[in-house]
């Protein structure tokens, strides 16, 4: 999965940092604002692709808790601040893993544009 990942970054041309657990990320848009906790509602737009650019899911203005969203987007969002824009790329075992979801196909790499509008409960 990672051969697969480095060759969407290669293509694009994209550098990304990348955690202990395997999770891409790359900062287009630095915030100054409030950072959640596990605890946190927040507020985000997005756009869901699959690696081949094909748009699965895409949401303005939308709140949820950290707690009901996928580990790749829990452990980002732990990590930005509101105003904060990131490219995610989410490998499987941190987003629907086997089973997919939806459109979306088992094992399959994610790539999220994600911007924190909000954050609430902190």
């Amino acid at each position: 999965e990672q051969a697969l990942i480095q060759r969407y970054l290669d293509v694009n041309d994209l550098t990304s940092e990348v955690t202990s657990s395997g999770l891409h990320y790359i900062v287009t848009q630095e915030g100054d604002g409030n950072f959640p906790n596990e605890n946190s509602n927040v507020t985000v737009n997005y756009v869901g692709t699959l690696l081949n650019g094909q748009e699965f899911d895409a949401n303005d203005d939308i709140t949820f808790s950290l707690q009901q969203v996928i580990a790749g987007w829990t452990e980002a969002l732990l990590m930005m601040q509101e105003g904060d824009k990131w490219k995610l790329i989410v490998p499987p075992e941190l987003g629907y893993g086997a089973a997919g979801v939806g459109p979306i196909p088992g094992n399959t790499t994610l790539v999220f544009e994600v911007e924190l509008i909000a954050v609430r409960g902190r």
